[in-house]
């Protein structure tokens, strides 16, 4: 019975790990995060409180968070706590925080 629990602790550690990976493997070129910069810096948002969320790569953000739009980039920008967040729509992970 104790190994049961034991290799099933680690196997859901395993699969945690793999997907803070994932997300934490996303990519943005200097290029393109030069556009997102300056879009969202010509389109500032109000900021919202997302209670229990930590603005950590990887994290995700509840569906009740509504999620704008960059043209031509394939992420989602949103304003938590006066922090620029990028989000991967279709996880709703984040994926970088700009201060």
């Amino acid at each position: 019975m104790k190994m049961h629990l034991t290799g099933a602790a680690a196997a859901l550690l395993l699969l945690a790990g793999v997907g803070a990976v994932a997300a934490q493997d996303v990519v943005i070129q200097p290029e393109q995060d030069t556009v997102i910069r300056e879009y969202v810096k010509k389109q500032p948002l109000a900021s919202v409180k997302v209670p229990g969320v930590e603005l950590n790569i990887g994290s995700a953000l509840p569906d009740t968070v509504e999620l704008h739009e960059i043209p031509n980039v394939k992420y989602r920008y949103v304003v938590v706590d006066n922090r620029t967040v990028l989000v991967d729509p279709g996880t709703r992970k984040i994926i970088k925080v700009y201060d």
